[in-house]
């Protein structure tokens, strides 16, 4: 006998009404949520509040110029963070395609019954502790192993294609590539975590009706699966690239640390995230709100991303339910 005909024998009722003192906890969970919601927001605007009250001297002395300038020059008090925008963008992007890419290719493999539950579950433990390797240490690696391994592919697309501006200078010692690999492997985790999340929440039925219309497992995956859970996808991948945009201890290992623009994955170059790490420790008064302005543009961008990928989130889910 189940529940059901246990409670119908004896009279007892297996659901009612809501008590008082449901309605008292669901009204102070509701309460709590939005104290932390405020709170949260709060936070964020004293942040944003305080580094831009500190660098309101260098806005007003340097203007627009400061985005636009191509000279970090701390004796001559000349300051452009040109370079540095187009570094952290350029890095951030590359990581974003190679992570992105395995991210979501491991996601369908763990998810997708390629491998059994218990080996499953093994890889995605490995995946995840990925994201508990302290930046520090993936800087080490990337010094004393993904430049060494690299280098001799990097001569040979130098030699051969030097011509393709991508390729235009050697690989000599840190740059652009081995920062976008090691960054790449720090955001694959995220993306591959919520994008197993999205893959999970696709309704099984979905599946099946594909099966059932005699697609095979290929066809499922990328013309049914990928599609429904595109937008949990997109999703991951922001979460990956704002990740990647306020990266710092890495990046300032690998990078370079050149304030120079240029195409070549091979050439250094610089982030804003690197360049306040490495000038903060040292910077006088007259730095300080210099830095302030940098961090203000790093944060600026890092929401712009934010917002972006909202709104093409709601976009992308407003059509889909509309297409419904």
């Amino acid at each position: 006998m189940n529940a059901f005909e246990q409670a119908a024998s004896t009279g007892e009722q297996i659901s009612g009404p809501p008590s008082q003192t449901d309605y008292l906890l669901d009204r102070s969970f509701r309460g709590i949520a939005t104290v932390c919601a405020w709170f949260i927001l709060i936070i964020v605007g004293l942040i944003m509040g305080e580094i831009g009250i500190k660098a309101i001297p260098a806005i007003s002395e340097y203007h627009i110029g400061f985005l636009t300038g191509t000279t970090w020059d701390v004796n001559k008090q000349t300051f452009g963070i040109l370079p540095e925008i187009w570094g952290t963008l350029y890095s951030s992007i590359l990581a974003l395609v190679i992570g992105g890419f395995f991210g979501i290719t491991m996601a369908i493999f763990l998810t997708q019954d390629f491998l059994p539950a218990p080996l499953a579950l093994f890889f995605r433990t490995v995946v995840e502790l990925l994201a508990a390797i302290p930046s520090v240490v993936y800087g080490f690696w990337g010094i004393f192993v993904v430049i060494p391994f690299i280098r001799p592919l990097a001569d040979w697309l130098h030699t051969e294609f030097s011509w393709i501006p991508i390729f235009s200078t050697s690989l000599s010692g840190p740059g652009m590539l081995p920062a976008a690999l090691v960054l790449s492997i720090m955001i694959l985790p995220t993306i591959a975590a919520v994008s197993q999340d999205a893959l999970r929440l696709v309704p099984y039925r979905i599946k099946e009706a594909a099966y059932g219309l005699g697609a095979n497992r290929w066809e499922v995956i990328l013309k049914v699966m990928l599609p429904t859970a595109s937008t949990g996808i997109f999703g991951a991948l922001v979460l990956g690239f704002g990740r990647a945009l306020g990266e710092t201890m890495a990046l300032a290992m690998l990078v370079g640390n050149s304030n120079q623009l240029s195409l070549s994955l091979f050439s250094p170059g610089n982030t804003l995230a690197a360049l306040l790490a490495l000038n903060f420790p040292e910077a006088g008064e007259r730095e300080i709100p210099v830095l302030m302005y940098v961090a203000l543009v790093l944060l600026l961008i890092t929401f712009a991303v934010n917002m972006a990928g909202t709104a093409i989130m709601s976009l992308t889910s407003n059509q889909m339910k509309a297409g419904k």
